[in-house]
């Protein structure tokens, strides 16, 4: 019985879910707060995303006549479920706090697609044309960036470094193990390949998040938010918050394969939070100085200079740089 109540703590509780929503909401106030200082306004107050979606969650749930109910109702909760999973994996990962290590790059790409995946389904059962317009965008989105995002984190994996006149190989899609190979040759942003690497990470994270330039999936002035047109109450709450979890994990990622985790400390604390921002600002930065791109032009990036860049991180983590 204890072991199962310390499984419900670290999945439900820290690292787990409810620890990922708060960062989550608290980050994407972050990001509409910076947002509105941009744009000269003076933005929502810290609670205001969370009482979005407590207003949501006391709305009536409707669904469209013309709809397929079963999956329409369903896939907001295993977009919210697999989002969840693999923040909890991430952040164990990330701070050493938890069992030992369950989930793996490969396991955590394959959750971290799954809410797209959902949203994509989602629009296609409302029924509705914007909906279908608006999968079909997510869908050749997700065909873009992922190919560059799964090579730019394979950078990480094959990793050498000379310490002390013995060559250490990273060699492993263990989160964890990837953290404490860095913990004895250095952080992998440090390196050519690395650094060229985390860079691609980063753009396909941002079109991950569906972030402006890359937010054509759920362009409100084009679409009218696209695949989620239909949701409302408690579905539309659910894709709220997979997406501010998705902001809490994103970041944590990208640290722990490329800048290694939390180390232990007040110190080591304080600079694993301040690397988690400087990504964010990041995000926040690109967000509000790009316009929208068409899904064509979209996808000619990712294809293109993007992927080529990942390819050349992967060379050149070959050649031991």
């Amino acid at each position: 019985m204890g072991e199962i109540t310390t499984w419900v703590f670290f999945f439900l509780i820290f690292p787990g879910m409810l620890f990922a929503v708060f960062v989550g909401l608290a980050m994407s106030w972050v990001d509409r707060k910076v947002t509105a200082l941009v744009q000269w306004r003076k933005g929502p107050p810290v609670t205001q995303p969370l009482w979005d979606v407590l207003k949501l969650l006391g709305k009536e749930v409707i669904v469209p006549a013309q709809a397929w109910a079963g999956g329409f109702l369903a896939f907001p909760f295993v977009a919210f479920s697999a989002v969840a999973v693999a923040g909890t994996f991430v952040w164990m990962a990330a701070t050493g706090f938890g069992p030992p290590p369950m989930g793996d790059l490969i396991v955590v790409l394959y959750l971290l697609t799954v809410p797209t995946l959902a949203v994509i389904l989602g629009g296609a059962a409302s029924g509705n044309p914007l909906g279908a317009v608006g999968a079909s965008r997510d869908m050749k989105l997700l065909l873009a960036y992922e190919l560059p995002f799964v090579i730019a984190l394979l950078v990480a994996v094959f990793q050498e470094r000379v310490v002390d006149g013995e060559t250490i190989r990273a060699g492993t899609l263990s989160l964890s193990g990837l953290v404490e190979f860095q913990d004895l040759a250095g952080s992998i942003l440090l390196r050519p390949s690395g650094f060229l690497a985390f860079l691609v990470a980063l753009f396909c994270a941002h079109a991950k998040l569906g972030f402006v330039p890359f937010d054509l999936a759920e362009a409100e002035c084009e679409i009218g938010e696209g695949a989620l047109l239909e949701y409302s109450g408690a579905a539309l709450a659910l894709f709220k918050l997979t997406q501010a979890v998705l902001l809490a994990t994103m970041p944590v990622l990208l640290v722990t394969v490329f800048w290694g985790g939390m180390d232990p400390g007040v110190g080591g604390v304080l600079a694993f939070v301040g690397k988690i921002v400087l990504i964010l600002v990041l995000f926040v930065l690109i967000k509000n100085t790009n316009p929208r791109v068409r899904i064509d032009q979209a996808m000619r990036f990712f294809w293109g200079p993007v992927t080529i860049v990942a390819l050349l991180a992967l060379l050149l983590a070959q050649l031991g740089l």
